[in-house]
């Protein structure tokens, strides 16, 4: 089995590039933010086997993408590396969700060994999923098929991420601004209605030929994924 992606949150580029030029030596994929903000939209956007986070970071300093993080995916393993390194700093970063503290200046062997460890704690059975199941839709985000029932649904890329987005945060409402900027990257305009068309494009082919609707309209707020039957608060 191939070793998991790990994502470096690291504004320090020599030190995060010479964590990067490690981990690739010895087997891993690698991708490297430079700020709290691209750190979050990483890790949001892409599937990672473990994080390690710096905590002095500009925009989004490490407690707070640590805290963040961890809000949406409890089991991912995050190692802090700094040089905050009393007790108090430690304890507050293992209060954030961190499941590891590794203070500058270190040897690389060290959190190499730190790493192995995490990832050797981590049933299968809690590491991200790959298929995803809502009532009776299942999705299975390696093959790229979306099921209702027995039947097959196809779906545009946009579509099946825009689904996948909703799936996995099933009876959390998603704000327009939310989805705009996790699908399209962009900051939402509200002016244009792309996200209302796409909601609407997923409804016809998920929801329209079946008594159990999925997808929601919450006015003012938002979309929510969550199992209802019968046309209710559907927009």
């Amino acid at each position: 089995m191939p070793n998991p992606k790990i994502l470096i949150v690291e504004d320090h580029v020599k030190m995060a590039d010479s964590i990067r030029k490690g981990l690739e030596e010895n087997g891993f994929e690698t991708d490297v933010a430079y700020d709290g903000f691209i750190g979050k939209r990483l890790a949001d956007t892409n599937e990672y086997g473990l994080i390690i986070l710096d905590i002095n970071l500009p925009i989004i300093n490490g407690y707070e993408l640590c805290s963040q993080i961890r809000n949406s995916d409890p089991q991912i393993p995050i190692i802090m590396l700094t040089a905050l390194g009393s007790t108090e700093d430690k304890l507050i970063g293992f209060d954030k969700g961190a499941d590891d503290y590794i203070v500058k200046p270190f040897e690389f062997r060290e959190l190499l060994a730190r790493i192995k460890a995490l990832l050797k704690r981590i049933p299968a059975n809690k590491k991200k999923q790959t298929v995803l199941r809502v009532a009776d839709l299942e999705m299975d985000t390696e093959s790229k098929t979306v099921k209702r029932g027995d039947n097959n649904i196809e779906l545009t890329a946009k579509e099946f991420s825009l689904l996948e987005y909703l799936v996995r945060n099933t009876g959390k409402v998603i704000s327009k601004a939310d989805i705009a900027d996790k699908i399209w990257n962009i900051n939402f305009d509200t002016g244009t209605n792309v996200i209302e068309v796409y909601v609407n494009f997923l409804r016809k082919k998920i929801d329209k030929n079946y008594p159990v609707k999925l997808i929601h309209t919450q006015i003012g707020m938002g979309y929510v994924l969550k199992e209802v039957h019968g046309n209710a608060d559907q927009k």
